[in-house]
């Protein structure tokens, strides 16, 4: 499956043992929806077009900004006021002409969730707004596609792995309620270290291709957290919440 040319490109991930030539089949045959190229979506596209994802389907109805340069690194001046998803995009293809990139520039929200995200094999998750994390969720449980969550703000990071639709296995809701309503604080009100953006965004692609290939412990139903203002890291478990609405009973 794999030509003379990939197995040069990949030959470093190749000769790890966990991970070898089936891992690559793996990564090369899987696909990859990604909404959200911002702060996390930007380096979650780097690692996952270099690693050899198949197919990434970037879903963004954002344009950019100059505020977004500190810590969208896809981007500079030139691509100001273009839609980041296309950008987005485009830098896949360029990283890697292997990858298939689809830039799918519409706002997602509960109406047509389901169908931006059918077909992906797993779902990375770094948008900036609840309501949109929400439907995404719900679509992911429907469709039974993992949910890679990352979400950064000030000096922390979190990454988890949902699969809502098992019996012993949560969903995001079971962590953060299901009212889109909730008061959320984004990164233009209570700031975001660049860096940051970029150590969980990495952190999420190598969850990702870590889910897609099935090597080390998996990430399910557990939550990372790193606060970076004191260099602390931890690890806690998500319960299944029981009456949840979306993958309770």
């Amino acid at each position: 499956m794999l030509s003379d040319a990939e197995l040069d490109r990949y030959a470093r991930q190749i000769v790890l043992p966990a991970f070898g030539g089936a891992g690559q089949a793996k990564l090369k045959s899987a696909h990859v929806a990604i909404v959200g190229a911002g702060g996390i979506g930007c380096p979650a596209i780097t690692y996952l077009a270099a690693a050899g994802v198949g197919r990434l389907t970037i879903v963004d109805h954002d344009r950019i900004e100059l505020s977004n340069l500190q810590r969208q690194p896809l981007f500079t001046d030139a691509d100001l006021g273009a839609p980041k998803a296309e950008v987005a995009a485009d830098a896949a293809r360029r990283i890697n002409p292997h990858v298939e990139a689809v830039a799918v520039a519409e706002r997602l929200d509960a109406d047509n969730a389901e169908a931006l995200l059918a077909g992906a094999g797993l779902i990375l998750d770094g948008c900036d707004n609840f309501a949109t994390r929400l439907a995404v969720n719900t679509a992911a449980v429907a469709r039974q596609i993992p949910l890679l969550s990352a979400a950064i703000g000030a000096f922390e990071g979190q990454v988890a792995l949902y699969e809502g639709w098992r019996t012993d296995s949560p969903c995001y809701a079971c962590l953060v309620g299901d009212d889109p309503d909730r008061p959320g604080i984004n990164c233009a009100e209570q700031g975001v270290m660049g860096a940051l953006a970029g150590m969980v965004g990495t952190m999420a692609a190598l969850e990702a291709v870590r889910a897609l290939t099935g090597w080390g412990r998996a990430l399910t139903g557990k939550l990372a957290i790193l606060d970076m203002l004191d260099r602390r890291w931890r690890e806690v478990a998500v319960a299944k919440e029981p009456e949840c609405p979306i993958c309770g009973g």
